[in-house]
């Protein structure tokens, strides 16, 4: 009877080593598979060759160096023109400005064309300011031209808790405004200034790139995002379509064959622009008959996205929700 025991446990350690080993099994090969794509989809064409490069701006816009390096490798590749592949609802006015000269940079030796898969909005409108034509697909949205800075106040909180913040400061408007104590006059006004500054850059860029008058510019730049089909009435894009009516617009306007292969170039992280990658990823798990491993995947890349921090001025567009 003891050793019909021994082997029901021993059996049961052995089912739990060749569970734990599938699923280790499973997880590289996922791992490998994205690693391959990432390493060979859009890359099988030399940058030697003549081809069209496709850049794709995806998920919050920041400072990223790697990205300025990336287009300048381009600017110096034997790429032909560039599409600027867009869906994103901005970033820092910072990381939207950098990423616009360093277009405007690459302009200056390759046609840049923008397209509009999803949303430009905020500062992912100043990226396709940096292009010298713009298409959207009709019900995308773009727009959006505003900056804001947002901070939390817990004043009232503290207060039902009893806690109080002291501060000895230099001098009245240091490290101000702040969540811990109301906001004054002052330190709104400075803030407001800092807003506005940024806001009047913002649509001169767009009055300018977009040959705007000045009722024009009023009408569009209010805060708003707009569809396709009403930014084109508007002036603030160029046509409406997808990347194949970029490509036919680069042979059109720029003798840029529509026969050359496209070639898809990424910084060497993966960043917001492999979201697609990441639900490859979770349908595996999940088709392999892992729905628990699927959701703490989802709940990772969730929470990694709601730890970053943005700090500064933003240029971004997320639509309020109301509770």
């Amino acid at each position: 009877m003891s050793l019909d025991a021994d082997q029901i446990v021993e059996r049961r350690r052995l089912r739990r080593k060749v569970t734990f080993w599938r699923v280790l099994g499973v997880l590289g090969v996922i791992a490998a598979v994205a690693v391959g794509v990432s390493a060979l989809v859009g890359r099988d064409i030399p940058t030697s060759s003549p081809h069209v490069a496709r850049i794709m701006i995806g998920g919050i816009i920041r400072n990223d160096r790697e990205r300025v390096e990336l287009l300048e490798e381009i600017g110096r590749s034997r790429a032909s023109a560039v599409i600027l592949s867009i869906d994103s609802p901005g970033g820092t006015v910072t990381g939207s400005e950098q990423l616009f000269d360093a277009l405007r940079r690459l302009a200056e030796k390759k046609p840049v064309v923008a397209v509009v898969e999803g949303v430009a909005a905020s500062g992912a409108y100043i990226a396709a300011l940096g292009a010298d034509h713009i298409v959207a697909r009709r019900n995308a949205l773009v727009g959006s031209v505003g900056v804001l800075y947002q901070f939390p106040n817990f004043t009232e909180l503290l207060k039902t808790v009893g806690v109080t913040m002291e501060d000895i400061k230099s001098s009245p408007l240091k490290a101000s405004p702040n969540p811990y104590t109301p906001v004054t006059p002052e330190a709104r006004a400075a803030v407001d200034s800092l807003v506005k500054d940024s806001y009047a850059w913002f649509k001169d860029l767009v009055g300018d790139r977009r040959k705007l008058s000045d009722a024009k510019l009023a009408n569009v730049s209010d805060g708003r995002v707009f569809t396709g089909h009403q930014g084109l009435e508007l002036q603030l894009v160029d046509e409406l379509g997808d990347e194949r009516t970029a490509r036919a617009w680069l042979a059109r306007e720029k003798g840029v064959s529509e026969a050359l292969k496209v070639r898809t170039w990424r910084t060497k992280e993966v960043g917001d622009e492999f979201g697609w990658l990441l639900g490859a990823a979770r349908g595996v798990v999940s088709a392999l008959g892992f729905p628990q491993a699927a959701a703490l995947l989802t709940d990772a890349a969730k929470g990694a996205l709601e730890r970053s921090q943005l700090d500064g001025l933003l240029a971004l567009w997320h639509p309020r929700t109301e509770g």
